[in-house]
This record gives structure tokens, sequence and C-alpha cells, in this order.
């Protein structure tokens, strides 16, 4: 008799159906959470990327206005690459030739670049000085950059325009 009491103390079918009917909502529910903290970070990495290198940029700019970049007076004076912000370039005011001024460490991979095999300088979008804000071109320099993603952010605002 009290083996069969013993047996009597297990889930019934209904209760582990409705457990399992519990945890799938509360999974229904986190999924679109985390995928919305995912693109929020991601985001997060895009204006972070964004900030360090218009500021490697305009470092570049002001080290050409303060003569210690030596440049022609028919050019904009932004650098020729990105990849001049990470190399460097001799510093025209210093007494030694092996002087070098570095702007970034690195170049900032886009995020939501879906270019796995580029360099991190293909990933970007890059505006000329002499192109429209509207319609950015590539051109002699790097005045600005922007994402390649076709993609709009959680402010309604697509990430090639931030």
């Amino acid at each position: 008799m009290s083996h069969i009491h013993r047996l009597g103390r297990g889930f019934t079918l209904i209760e582990l159906l409705v457990t399992v009917a519990i945890v799938g909502v509360l999974a229904s529910v986190v999924l679109p959470m985390m995928e919305l903290v995912v693109q929020r970070n991601k985001e997060q990495d895009l204006r972070i990327a964004l900030r360090e290198i218009r500021s490697g940029l305009d470092a570049y700019r002001l080290a050409v206005q303060e003569g210690r970049v030596a440049h022609s007076p028919t050019v904009s004076g932004y650098p020729p690459s990105l990849n001049s912000l990470v190399e460097g370039v001799e510093d025209a005011r210093s007494p030694s030739s092996k002087s070098r001024i570095y702007f970034i460490r690195r170049i900032p991979r886009d995020p939501f670049s879906t270019e796995t095999d580029s360099t991190t300088d293909k990933q970007w979008g890059i505006r000329s000085y002499a192109s429209s804000a509207n319609s950015p071109d590539e051109g002699e320099d790097v005045y600005d950059v922007y994402s390649r993603s076709s993609g709009v952010g959680l402010n309604g605002v697509a990430y090639r325009d931030w």
C-alpha cells in the first residue's frame, strides 16, 4: 500500500504542460527584449566608432592648420585615406625626420557591416571634402565616414545618416 502512495506524489501531465506553457510564454517575451538589447549595443558601438574616426579626422585637419603636416595649398587638408590616421604622418615641425604623428590606434569596425573578409577601412563609406552631404562620394581625401548599412536605428534615422 505504501508503494502506491509514493507513486501519487509525482507531477501530473497537466501540471507539466502548464509549466512548459509558462516557460514558453516567458521565452517569447524575453527573446524580443534580447534582440533589442543587442541592437542597442550595436548602435552604441557605431556611435563610438564614428566619434573615434571623426575625432581622428579633426585632429589631422588641426595638425595641417598648425603646420605639423606638410600639404599642398590646393588640397583640403584632410587625410588621403583612413589608413593615414593609423599609419601616421611625418611631423613637419620636428627636427627629427623620424618623428610621426598618429591620430588613432586602429580603425574601428562598423558593427553593422556584413563584410567579414574586408579590412576595417573598407567597411566604412567615405565622403570627400568636395562631395555634398546628401550624396556622399569618395574623392582625394576623407572628410567624413558613414555606415554602409541599409538598416534604420531605433531612433528612426538610417545608420548611414548618423
